[in-house]
């Protein structure tokens, strides 16, 4: 009996000791990893915010309701790989990505972890998605491709440069094959003969602003594209100043930092949007299934101290349509 009760008694005190250690072990949330290219700046967390107030919107607190894993690359393109790695290693639920940089590093890390692009270029001719209607694998989220602006752009350049015959366009070789085919026939409508000026990175910016020159372009048009609209823009800018080319560029962004004019799509609302496409993901539905999305809000902005410094007088018909103008 005395050998009965001793072992009762110890069952009781492993029992009671296993309980609590048990009850004590935290329960996972789910969690996204977010891959970005530049460093933590006050742009990029402004975005990052915006990401999470999408999130907060559909129920999901950082750090009760989810969890959310920062990794940035400080510019440095080749530290993308290693930081994807790493995402893929905690095992996150959903990696975000912002830019063809981003999303191309995590695609190689992993085939099975849903990642969704925040911004893309053209995530078909990129090689992410099969199609926007049917993205096909494990990738897929938002596009700041809208082709049919680019017209529209030449258009607003025509306007307001008088005289214009010849524009320089900054692309990205390898994210705008589609879209140079969508801007020629706008062009040939407009009368106007289009340079190319091929930028695979910011090394590349002074040489393509030279042969802007030498090719007597007599403005500026960039394609939106995530390096163009975040990483690069001041510096475009300040070339454009400097050969004082009336510029009309991809994205508002530009605006903020001295840019003439912008048209395009609110990246700001992208980031918004991306935290729905995390919401049906962790509810169990499969990227392969989940459509590319265009944008869906565009805007057009003016910088008038710009367009004073380079001489330039915007028609008052073209200051009547613009969201925004700075003076």
């Amino acid at each position: 009996m005395k050998r009965k009760f001793t072992t009762l008694v110890l069952g009781a005190l492993l029992l009671a000791l296993t309980f609590p250690a048990e009850a004590q072990q935290p329960v996972r949330l789910p969690t996204i990893g977010w891959l970005d290219h530049s460093s933590p700046n006050s742009e990029v967390l402004r975005l990052v915010e915006l990401f999470r107030k999408g999130l907060r919107d559909l129920g999901y607190i950082e750090g009760k309701s989810t969890a959310i894993e920062y990794r940035y690359a400080e510019g440095k393109t080749e530290r993308l790989s290693e930081l994807a790695d790493e995402l893929v290693r905690l095992k996150v639920d959903c990696i975000i990505t912002a830019g063809g940089q981003p999303t191309e590093a995590a695609q190689r890390a992993t085939k099975t972890i849903p990642i969704v692009m925040a911004v893309s270029g053209d995530p078909v001719a990129s090689g992410f998605v099969a199609s926007l209607a049917r993205p096909g694998g494990n990738i897929t989220g938002l596009t700041i491709i809208s082709p049919e602006l680019s017209g529209k752009r030449l258009e607003l350049l025509k306007e307001v440069v008088p005289g214009l015959s010849r524009v320089g366009v900054l692309r990205a070789p390898k994210a705008h094959g589609p879209a140079w085919k969508e801007i020629e026939p706008a062009a040939r409508s407009l009368r106007l003969k289009l340079q190319p000026l091929d930028v695979g990175s910011s090394d590349d910016l002074q040489r393509a602003f030279e042969m802007a020159r030498k090719g007597r372009a007599e403005a500026l048009l960039t394609l939106p594209y995530a390096l163009f609209n975040r990483d690069y823009r001041t510096m475009i800018v300040e070339l454009a100043a400097k050969n004082r080319l009336p510029a009309m560029y991809g994205g508002t962004e530009f605006h903020e930092v001295g840019g003439l004019m912008g048209y395009g799509p609110d990246i700001s609302d992208n980031f918004r949007r991306a935290a729905v496409f995390v919401d049906k993901i962790l509810k169990g539905a499969k990227p392969a299934d989940l459509p590319v999305e265009r944008p869906l809000k565009f805007e057009l902005v003016i910088n008038l101290k710009t367009a004073k410094q380079i001489g330039l007088t915007i028609p008052p018909n073209v200051l009547a349509r613009a969201d925004k103008v700075s003076k």
